[in-house]
């Protein structure tokens, strides 16, 4: 797996042959190791929440070099981690724009920091129905956005700060690339 999302894992892909049918004689199944010394296990018996959004960013990123996918789409790739695995993630995802469009529904600002582009989707309610809104933040309103994401709806200045000091970290990263 790529180094950057799961420094120490080890993955392995397992093959099985059976019987012969319409769907072919084997089977597939995925093994990890998230922690040194352990051997590895089925992806789906062990992997976290948070484990398996990481594996899906790096098997997505594998794939889409070897066929060129135009556009990727992650949704809520950053379920149960930690911040600086988060920035990790953004990092990652920033990488892999390079060479095509992400798409990534994300609820943590150290992924929304490196963004291009901060859609906010919001819905609201009008004569008694519900519609969603897809709106694109202008710098502005996207820090008060991320520090809304980062500190609930009390924005200090404190909070405000942060936000813009991770996006400004955000930009300085990808100008080190």
């Amino acid at each position: 797996l790529q180094k950057i999302i799961l420094d120490k894992a080890r993955f392995q892909v397992q093959f099985t042959k059976g019987k012969f049918s319409r769907e072919g004689n084997e089977s597939v199944e995925f093994y990890i190791s998230t922690n040194p010394g352990e051997p590895p296990k089925p992806i789906g018996k062990i992997a976290s929440g948070g484990e398996l959004s990481r594996i899906m960013l790096s098997l997505k990123n594998v794939i889409a070099e070897g066929d060129r996918v135009g556009t990727l789409i992650f949704d809520e790739v950053d379920t149960g981690v930690s911040g600086r695995a988060a920035q990790k993630i953004g990092r990652k995802l920033k990488q892999a724009s390079a060479g095509r469009q992400i798409i990534c529904v994300t609820h943590l600002a150290q992924v929304a920091a490196f963004a291009d582009t901060h859609l906010l989707i919001a819905k609201i309610v009008r004569d008694g129905r519900t519609f969603t809104t897809v709106n694109a933040l202008p710098q502005e309103e996207r820090v008060q956005e991320l520090a809304r994401i980062m500190g609930g709806e009390n924005l200090t200045p404190t909070v405000l700060a942060s936000a813009r000091e991770l996006i400004l970290q955000a930009k300085e990263n990808d100008n080190g690339r």
